[in-house]
């Protein structure tokens, strides 16, 4: 049987108020779906010895912070320990994406290679700066950093760990 994996979708960086509520910095693009009332996380923090597993009983937003209470856990004192974790999901729970759009982990590791046929490297990191995410390769021209639009991406085969671009100038 394979090993479990897990995908972030937030850090849990305080307790809220007396009755078990905990602050949450979202790292989902589907707040909505993670933290909706009976969606089931687990809480990763280095006092566990693996996972706890816990169900969200109310969910709201609050000053750029998503405010989670887990049922059973209805103090203070039940959540204070469980700052600085980390909340995650598991793979059978990732939702189904429109096509051309990825999740940083099916990118990381593709290999890249320009329309022309040259190497660039393997993808290590996705950045969201802003209006378009941006690809950071690294290979034998150091990092080069390809912006996820039309023009530079021509195409990517997921399966298969290759993506191919077209160097706009001044991308080198």
């Amino acid at each position: 049987m394979s090993e479990k994996r897990y995908f972030g979708v937030g850090k849990l960086v305080n307790t809220q108020g007396l009755r078990g509520e905990v602050r949450v910095i979202s790292t989902t693009d589907f707040p909505e779906e993670r933290f909706k009332k009976g969606s089931r996380l687990y809480l990763f923090h280095p006092t566990l010895a693996e996972p706890l597993e816990v169900t969200v009983a109310s969910w709201r937003k609050h000053k750029g912070f998503e405010l989670l209470k887990f049922e059973g856990y209805d103090s203070i004192n039940d959540v204070e320990k469980f700052k600085g974790g980390e909340l995650k999901i598991t793979e059978d729970q990732l939702m189904e994406l429109e096509e051309d759009e990825y999740y940083i982990h099916q990118l990381v590791g593709c290999e890249v290679v320009t329309d022309e046929g040259e190497t660039l490297g393997k993808i290590v990191d996705v950045l969201t700066p802003g209006a378009n995410d941006v690809w950071v390769v690294r290979g034998p021209k150091g990092e080069i950093y390809l912006p996820f639009i039309d023009d530079c991406i021509k195409q990517v085969d997921i399966e298969n760990k290759r993506v191919v671009c077209h160097l706009m100038e001044g991308l080198l």
